[in-house]
């Protein structure tokens, strides 16, 4: 059985991604994209569905030990776990060289005291553990083959087959270090070319010491700032710019539950809002090179923009069932695509725009495609911008006028009217501005419950949404407006769990299948990060730092963060690790740094 969500530890290499349980398995692995078929689905299912553990030899039938310690090498992405036993100490260095040919995972064994049994077992099986591959022997080394795909498994251990399964039994001693890699080729092709683990482990280090050395931010937060920003870094596409929102597919947002999806593509809100937090802390580079992606992804046609694509800009991502995958921890169904891609989330226009707005104001070299873009989108949300939609959460339930969408819509009219002001770009400015005035008139009149003090989740509607939290961090309302404040203090009341955090919005009791799905969720932890930054804005910061200080603590033991939280089962819940959680951690951050609220 897999292990909780926390008990894994990313690595990868801006290609595709890996999850490593605290028990030595990786129950995880596409290759050669965060997006392929899977050859690891363990996560998904059982062993059978493809796993490789390497640890201290156990009995059999008995559960493998789970490490004593771990972490990341210093500001890296090398995971280094060690193993305390009646024998000795031992520790597995795992990690995935940033790679310009064949995706590799190594993993290295190295003894610290005594004499230590060890045990390789790797069971790969290809798309998404349905297909058992031919493995055999190739001048020396072990090929396991499946139609397009081959994965090599190199190693100077013994290894032997057993059930359809690769083992190497060694002991190690101190100083011993012994290597273990898998590279994936396509089977038509040669085979690729020999690992070379410690020259690539050097390499490696050195990679995201120098990335790490980028980062602009210096203040009370920055071990998890930094986490985070690898983290992100980690989700990036290199090759193109893409940012997936997740590197993984179905993790539930409720234990059992049917809120499963395929989280491993590029929404153009999480990559926006990642840009941003990558913008914020001095990562150019990247902004670059995502801007590059959305010009060719949305190439000649913004007014059939989609809210994601694949990580190449694709824009077919049909979602399809695997029936034989029982789900993590049997939360049915597994799926692979996502069908909200066609969906209409009239939000997305402000996130890209504000997007492209923090790139132009930070500096980043003038691209008139990209504004050429933006107007084209404008002039798309003039004849649009008053119709109901999905909104930000894809409810999958009846279109309606949500007001975050429309709060979004007015962000991106005045950012395109802020850059029609600075002379890069031409447009009907007194028309724009017209609009503008119309869609911040209409919110307010018709998203706004006087009686209640606060704006409502859509139009006529009296339940709530933490989205609106938004609107003062996007100015469309100033800080201090008493409607601001109702509305904060309303989601605090209404949409707080037990424990002080944040759902998206009511889905128990009345208000079950309100979003067109069965079944209840988790806190939204983007969402509570909101609420602190929000907190901050008006004035309540000691409030502010002890929420953000509390949803750190929600972190695994290497920093990392799922999509939500489930207050009843005290454990992260949803795809993992999520970018969607991440950015607005360094946002929030940012903005306490700034204010001076922290402790110490």
């Amino acid at each position: 059985m897999a292990g909780r969500i926390e008990d894994y530890a990313l690595i990868g290499d801006m290609q595709t991604a890996a999850l490593v349980c605290r028990d030595g398995t990786v129950d995880w692995l596409c290759l050669p994209r965060f997006d392929s078929h899977a050859i690891f689905a363990g996560l998904l299912g059982t062993e059978e569905h493809g796993f490789w553990r390497i640890g201290p030899a156990h009995a059999s039938g008995a559960e493998p030990p789970t490490a004593a310690r771990r972490s990341y090498r210093g500001d890296s992405l090398i995971l280094e776990s060690e193993w305390d036993t009646p024998r000795g100490t031992v520790r597995v260095i795992d990690f995935m060289p940033p790679r310009d040919g064949a995706p590799q995972l190594i993993r290295i064994v190295e003894g610290v005291s005594g004499r230590v049994p060890m045990r390789s077992a790797l069971r790969m099986r290809f798309s998404y553990g349905r297909i058992v591959p031919w493995v055999h022997k190739h001048e020396g080394r072990t090929v396991a083959v499946a139609g397009p795909d081959s994965v090599w498994f190199d190693t100077e251990a013994e290894t032997y087959g057993k059930s359809l399964t690769t083992y190497a039994d060694f002991t190690v001693a101190p100083g011993d270090r012994i290597a273990f890699t898998i590279s994936w080729e396509p089977s038509h092709k040669e085979p690729p070319p020999l690992p070379e683990p410690e020259q690539s482990l050097e390499a490696t280090e050195d990679f995201w010491r120098d990335w790490v050395e980028h980062c602009t931010y210096h203040g009370p937060y920055r071990e998890a700032v930094i986490r985070s920003l690898i983290t992100l870094k980690a989700l990036t596409y290199g090759p193109t710019g893409g940012i997936v929102a997740a590197p993984t597919t179905s993790l539930p947002e409720e234990i059992g539950g049917v809120r499963n999806w395929d989280y491993r593509y590029t929404w153009l809100r999480d990559a926006a809002i990642t840009l941003s937090s990558l913008l914020r802390t001095g990562y150019r580079e990247e902004a670059r090179a995502w801007r590059e992606w959305l010009l060719r992804a949305v190439a000649g046609d913004p007014e059939n923009l989609q809210i994601m694509y694949g990580i190449a800009g694709e824009r077919e991502l049909g979602e399809a069932e695997l029936d034989w995958l029982p789900g993590y921890e049997n939360s049915g169904p597994v799926r692979v695509g996502n069908g909200a891609a066609h969906q209409l989330q009239l939000d997305v226009y402000g996130e890209v725009t504000e997007a492209l707005h923090l790139a132009h104001m930070t500096g980043l070299a003038r691209n008139d495609y990209a504004s050429l873009l933006q107007l084209k989108l404008i002039r798309y949300l003039e004849q649009h911008w008053d119709e109901p939609d999905e909104g930000i959460w894809e409810v999958r339930g009846p279109r309606r006028h949500f007001v975050h969408s429309k709060v979004m819509a007015w962000v991106a009219v005045d950012r395109t009217i802020k850059l029609i002001e600075s002379g890069d770009a031409d447009g009907p400015l007194e028309k724009w501005r017209e609009l503008r005035d119309d869609i911040h008139r209409d919110v307010c009149e018709r998203g706004y419950d006087k009686e209640r003090n606060t704006f409502t989740q859509s139009y006529g509607s009296k339940e709530l949404d933490a989205s609106l939290l938004l609107i003062p961090q996007m100015g469309f309302l100033p800080p201090d407006d008493k409607r601001v404040i109702g509305t904060i203090e309303a989601i605090q009341r209404e949409l707080s769990t037990s424990d002080g955090f944040i759902l998206r919005y009511p889905t128990s009791g009345d208000n079950e299948g309100v979003d067109g799905l069965p079944g209840d969720e988790g806190a939204f932890l983007a969402c509570s990060f909101w609420m602190a930054d929000d907190l901050a804005m008006i004035g309540r910061v000691d409030e502010a730092r002890k929420l953000f200080e509390k949803l750190l603590a929600l972190r695994n033991d290497l920093g990392l963060l799922a999509e939500e939280w489930d207050p009843r089962l005290q454990r992260q819940v949803g795809n993992f690790p999520q970018a969607f959680s991440h950015v607005p951690l360094i946002d929030t951050a940012l903005r306490l740094t700034a204010s001076g609220a922290y402790g110490g």
